[in-house]
């Protein structure tokens, strides 16, 4: 339909405009569709690959009724304290609380609402989480997360998903937000709606812009969507909207090299180590794997080697994306140390010394070098993948209120403007550091829900 605003035509009208179709787009337009509102996502890629479909799919919650069931009494409160101790008490404080009490609401609405495949996890914790609080699809997989998002937004009668139709610009009259400008094939078209939800994620894919505000990580390889290139938190800036924590990102220390598959974090988190390749440790493993991904970078060509034992390759195989690199060759093993060594092509007598320091840490004999805490038993066989460290998604952006609408740098919002995922502030402070593990997961899915419930409720009482 052709419509025209000030002299100007539009090609079609809708209420809810998403840009981006990963979770925080499709947990968007679920929500406001659910609200009664009509929904449009553009989505920039013929084959969407999203941030959230290259995770792991772990959505951190607290109180749900799955924590519940599994004997575990938790408060928001208790959440939002880890996230805070993580980043350095450097995220807001209201807005941390605020999704930490939402992340309960959330869990069980994807759950009961939308329909996604989830179950608690209780066999390991990711680096700063005090309890177990995970809820990821059965596969471990961000993939299977965003396929059950959209398989909602395809039967939804009020949702349209629509790919190869990248945003080129918002469209604004007297301040508020009017519309998009999307390029679709060869053509540009402009598209009226009442409420626009930026779900494009942030700049990692952009090298301009990780080299301006996360230099420390600009040389690293990215392992996150091809589209998050910045351009929602361009068109915020443009309209006056403020910005924070620009500097701040999430790496990862255990990609394998070079089959580009995630290596879990588990492992090393219940007890494996990374040597370099003198077979020696350089660093605290268990402190997280986003800091501890720049250790990774500074060791010879970038490269460390996961080591660990047969109990955590049977963790580990829970993970759909290691049995992936199983079949990929990515995963070594021997009876021994040293022929575990000569398998991966690093020093054989410097493993043994480093197993045999770290059994010492592990008994209690002598202090880890390093002060990790939880030094742990590694019995033969002996496992190993070798990895390097990526850069995965940025966490700054946008500053959003408590309805994931975005605002100026007076604390005013943007008419009709929302934003959520990687185009949003996020809660891990500056830097890599402050990452807690599901940090983009929560704001991603809990600020899409966020936006597209206010912005369809704001509809409504328009009418």
């Amino acid at each position: 339909m052709s419509t025209e605003r000030n002299g100007e035509e539009w090609s079609f009208d809708t209420d809810v405009v998403v840009v981006g179709s990963g979770g925080c787009g499709l947990a968007a337009a679920m929500a406001a569709a659910q609200g009664g509102a009509e929904v449009l996502v553009l989505e920039k890629q013929l084959r969407p690959w999203s941030n959230t479909a290259r995770s792991g799919g772990m959505i951190p919650a607290a109180g749900t009724r799955f924590q519940e069931a599994a004997g575990i009494q938790e408060q928001a409160e208790d959440f939002a304290k880890d996230i805070r101790h993580k980043n350095g008490s450097s995220s807001d404080l209201e807005m941390t609380l605020h999704l930490a009490q939402v992340s309960k609401v959330m869990v069980e609405w994807l759950v009961d609402d939308v329909g996604v495949d989830l179950e608690f996890i209780d066999d390991f914790k990711y680096p700063g989480h005090s309890e177990f609080r995970m809820h990821a699809p059965p596969s471990r997989t961000g993939s299977a997360l965003v396929a059950d998002l959209r398989k909602a937004a395809d039967a939804h009668e009020s949702v349209e998903v629509i790919t190869d139709a990248a945003g080129e610009s918002l469209v604004s009259d007297a301040g508020s937000v009017i519309g998009v400008v999307v390029r679709h094939g060869s053509e540009l078209e402009r598209v009226r709606a009442q409420k626009v939800i930026l779900a494009s994620n942030g700049f990692a894919g952009n090298p301009k812009m990780v080299k301006e505000y996360c230099p420390d990580i600009s040389s690293a390889l990215y392992f996150g969507g091809e589209g998050n290139t910045g351009e929602g938190i361009s068109w915020g800036q443009e309209l006056g909207a403020d910005v924070a924590f620009m500097d701040a990102y999430q790496a990862h220390a255990s990609v394998a090299k070079p089959e580009g598959i995630l290596i879990t974090y588990a492992i090393i988190m219940e007890g494996g180590i990374q040597v370099n390749q003198a077979g020696a440790r350089f660093g605290d493993e268990s402190a997280g794997y986003s800091k501890h991904a720049l250790a990774v970078l500074a060791q010879k060509d970038g490269t460390a080697w996961d080591i660990y034992d047969e109990k955590l390759h049977r963790l580990a195989l829970k993970f759909e994306d290691y049995r992936d690199a199983m079949e990929a060759d990515a995963i070594h093993v021997g009876e021994n140390a040293k022929e575990l060594a000569v398998k991966l092509g690093i020093n054989a007598d410097g493993l043994v010394a480093t197993l045999d320091e770290y059994e010492a840490a592990a008994d209690g004999s002598k202090e880890d070098p390093f002060g990790r805490a939880n030094s742990a038993h590694l019995e033969p066989p002996f496992y190993g993948a070798k990895v390097t460290g990526a850069l995965f998604h940025t966490q700054g952006g946008l500053v959003v209120d408590r309805d994931a609408q975005v605002l100026r740098g007076d604390g005013s919002p943007i008419p009709n403007l929302y934003a959520g995922g990687g185009v949003a502030a996020g809660l891990s402070g500056h830097g890599p550091g402050g990452y807690l593990s599901g940090n983009g997961l929560l704001t991603a899915i809990g600020y899409g829900m966020l936006a597209g419930k206010h912005a369809s409720s704001s509809i409504q009482r328009s009418e």
